[in-house]
């Protein structure tokens, strides 16, 4: 009797353990799916020779409302057609030192959803992170480098503030 009972809470046992052990697991994986990455472009920024020029060359010709920093593109966002995103556009005097250690021309910055999760994953990745995470009212910023040495800017972004931002320094933006 004493076996039987034994034999039976060693089985209970082993599923519980089974079934605890399973569910941890998932989660993990769970989780980890979840971590949302790039939802957008949020930024073309590259490098000339006289960006004065580059602005105004594009507002006369393309119809970009350029302002101190380049152009501002609103649109609306997929998942929820109430809330507006941004796009920025702007040229950098070809000898910035922003978009080191990159030797390239440009810098992509790209829209992302929770920043914090997706730069400690990037870590386990050993994906190159070249600062810290740096919050404004407008959002956290982060920069990384692609396989190619290309620095990428990655920005969690609060639209509400950005928004406020561009209208207190008179901004209109290119629709």
């Amino acid at each position: 009797m004493k076996k039987t009972i034994l034999l039976v809470l060693a089985f209970a046992m082993t599923f519980v353990l089974g079934f605890a052990f399973n569910s941890i697991i998932i989660k993990s994986r769970i989780s980890q799916q979840s971590i949302k990455k790039v939802t957008g472009i949020g930024g073309i920024f590259f490098k000339c020779k006289d960006p004065k020029k580059m602005r105004e060359w594009y507002k006369t010709n393309l119809g970009l409302n350029t302002n101190d920093y380049g152009a501002v593109f609103e649109w609306r966002q997929g998942a929820d057609t109430t809330k507006k995103g941004f796009s920025q556009w702007s040229p950098f005097k070809e000898r910035t030192k922003y978009f080191e250690p990159s030797t390239k021309e440009f810098m992509i910055n790209y829209r992302v959803d929770n920043l914090e999760a997706l730069v400690n994953q990037l870590k386990k990745d050993s994906i190159t992170i070249t600062d810290k995470i740096e919050t404004v009212e407008y959002g956290k910023f982060v920069h990384i480098m692609d396989i190619e040495g290309n620095k990428i800017e990655l920005w969690e972004p609060n639209d509400i503030e950005f928004e406020k931002l561009g209208e207190k320094m008179g901004a209109k933006t290119t629709k």
